[in-house]
């Protein structure tokens, strides 16, 4: 799952790089219980926006779910490299 620090800084891109800038109790939603999936994850920013995931137009939603993924990769990586210089 996400930390709360990584889930501020995709969220902040989200806002600038894809103009989903969430209301700040959205936000606060997502960093305090974020989902621990790509889909869900993405799924819930749309939801928090106010739109339906499944209505969304297919490039954008495409768009989002490429950041979230992005987050959750650079999340795997930096855990598997903790890992790997504590063993």
């Amino acid at each position: 799952m996400l930390s709360p620090a990584e889930v501020t800084s995709l969220l902040s891109k989200l806002c600038i790089e894809l103009g989903f800038c969430l209301s700040p109790e959205e936000d606060t939603k997502l960093v305090e219980s974020p989902p621990d999936n790509i889909d869900d994850f993405t799924d819930a920013v749309f939801l928090a926006e106010g739109l339906n995931p499944q209505d969304a137009r297919r490039h954008l939603y495409r768009q989002v779910r490429a950041k979230v993924s992005e987050a959750f990769q650079k999340h795997q990586d930096n855990n598997f490299l903790n890992k790997m210089k504590s063993s």
